[in-house]
């Protein structure tokens, strides 16, 4: 659940604020190299109803149900984008937030810059959220004036729209293309895990209105990223798998700071583009990576490597997102996929089936016994890294006896980029060194991963 209808075109302007982040700052206590926190990571299906909605705005952020956001760019018309969409599995985490620490359910989201939570909004008519924070219990909230330059930038920064409401204070406001509004104020505040540790004031989003129950934490590249804003030099997360007992939400973990676990994991660097400004179909912002192909069963599709890196504009993008549930392709892998997967399992394919508008590899069928048919897939990076998914895991249940291979078409969600979603991310450790620039993979357990 990043920011833009999954991955569209934006353009950054955030160096804009150097001298801002500059004061973000503060006597308290960093987060450091040694630093080490661990909490569960949950893995929790949201929003089990379907929408159709058609968004007309100059500024508009999107929010696809199979999982990913990001803020739009405008341009000289408005924006139009209709689609349809279903729940999302989210990885939730819970946070202490403020002083003294109150404990806010937030959606884990590589692929998104604000963090938000949800804020507690005194209405006689209406009681808040029990999960809500309370800004009035925290000695370390504080509020964004409309003078602050985050609030009134030289120049625009449509990945953080904000403007000024009539007490003065720095409001934003984000539209999701699910119908979800999440608005409110631009505010200070800390992440406090213990009395002697916590994070400097970060700039978080204050939602007094939102249809959503949980906040987001986010974690891209931004500089008003929960990562950077705190310091922190790297992150990880085990995703674990789905299949649990009835009414049991399955738990992995989440790492601030160093894994004891990381003396195992692969590494590959993060592609950069210093000209990104320049791309309008790249997000600079993501976690890049250097994809090479994909092998079905034993054999390797003959897809072009190019068709996984950006092209002059952007297009080609290979990014990694905890935001997204499933993995998109761009059309010319898609189209290899599924080639493949129709020699193996042709007959057995749901036909006139797609799921979301997006997926169209869906079966009614036994999903153990496809799968098999099917054999793992393997996802090719350099190095020799490479993210296995087994014929158990092939199949995503969909809802109504349906399983679809977990992979849709980047193009019907109006984007020109490869994402890895955490559907194919299951029992596996993903660690995100910023210090480095590189992303690492490690197979485990999740749901017994040491927490």
């Amino acid at each position: 659940m990043a920011l833009l209808f999954c991955h569209l075109p934006f353009l950054p302007f955030l160096f804009l604020f150097l001298h801002f982040i500059a004061s973000l700052s503060s006597p308290t206590q960093n987060l450091n190299d040694t630093l080490s926190l661990s909490f569960p990571l949950t893995s929790l299906r949201i929003s089990p109803d379907v929408k159709v909605q058609t968004l007309s705005s100059s500024l508009v952020a999107g929010a696809n149900k199979h999982g990913t956001r990001r803020l739009a760019r405008p341009n000289s018309g408005s924006y139009n984008y209709k689609t349809t969409f279903k729940y999302s599995m989210a990885l939730i985490v819970a946070l202490p937030i403020g002083t003294p620490p109150q404990t806010q359910q937030m959606v884990l989201d590589t692929g998104s810059q604000l963090s938000w939570i949800q804020c507690h909004k005194k209405l006689a008519k209406k009681p808040p959220p029990t999960a809500s924070f309370d800004p009035s219990l925290s000695s370390s909230f504080s509020v964004l004036p409309c003078n602050h330059p985050l609030c009134k930038p030289r120049i625009p920064d449509f990945t953080l729209p904000t403007s000024c409401d009539q007490n003065r204070l720095c409001h934003y406001s984000y539209f999701y293309a699910d119908g979800t509004l999440a608005e409110g104020n631009l505010v200070r505040e800390k992440i406090t895990f213990s009395r002697s540790q916590s994070t400097p004031p970060l700039i978080l989003g204050c939602a007094t209105d939102s249809s959503e129950d949980k906040g987001i934490l986010g974690m891209n590249l931004g500089r008003f990223s929960f990562a950077y804003q705190s310091k922190i030099s790297k992150f990880s997360y085990c995703v674990p798998t789905r299949r649990t007992k009835p009414g049991v939400s399955p738990t992995g973990s989440f790492y601030l700071g160093q894994n004891p676990n990381s003396h195992g994991f692969q590494y590959i660097n993060l592609l950069a583009f210093p000209q990104s400004r320049t791309m309008p179909n790249m997000d600079p912002l993501a976690y890049t990576l250097p994809m090479l192909g994909i092998r079905i069963g034993a054999k390797k599709l003959a897809i072009p490597m190019h068709v996984f890196r950006p092209d002059a504009g952007g297009s080609g993008q290979t990014m990694i997102d905890s935001g997204s549930e499933f993995t998109y392709l761009v059309d010319e892998a898609y189209n290899k996929v599924r080639e493949e997967v129709v020699r193996l399992v042709g007959p057995r394919l749901k036909k006139g089936y797609v799921y979301g508008g997006v997926a169209d590899m869906c079966f009614d069928g036994n999903p153990v016994q496809i799968g098999r048919l099917i054999g793992e897939m393997v996802l090719e990076f350099e190095k020799g890294v490479e993210i296995t998914v087994p014929k158990d895991r092939m199949l995503a249940d969909v809802g109504g006896g349906v399983h679809c291979l977990g992979i849709g078409r980047s193009n019907m969600l109006g984007i020109a980029s490869n994402i890895i979603g955490n559907f194919h991310q299951q029992n596996l450790w993903v660690e995100f060194d910023l210090a480095n620039r590189r992303v690492g993979f490690g197979k485990a357990d999740c749901s017994r991963a040491a927490v």
